[in-house]
């Protein structure tokens, strides 16, 4: 992935007998200043959810945290969404 491009996942997790539905999204974008940033979003689908910006050194660091969430909501039942 070259500098400044944008890479994002959105994950849903949904399951009508607990009246579960959600979304999750991971994303990779560049800072104001170029450092890349990973960008994790998530909430009730539907509806505004929360936002959390995690700075990092580089761009490996950055996808290496990408791959451990999206392992851990793998776990947790979320499935990449189709498209």
């Amino acid at each position: 992935m070259s500098q400044g491009t944008i890479q994002y996942l959105v994950l849903d997790r949904v399951d009508p007998t607990c009246n579960m539905a959600r979304y999750y999204v991971l994303a990779i974008e560049p800072s104001l200043f170029g450092n890349p940033t990973l960008i994790r979003e998530w909430g009730r689908i539907g509806q505004p959810g929360q936002r959390k910006v995690e700075l990092h050194e580089n761009q490996s660091r950055a996808v290496e945290a990408l791959e451990t969430w999206l392992q851990r909501k793998r776990r947790r039942g979320y499935l990449l969404r189709a498209g």
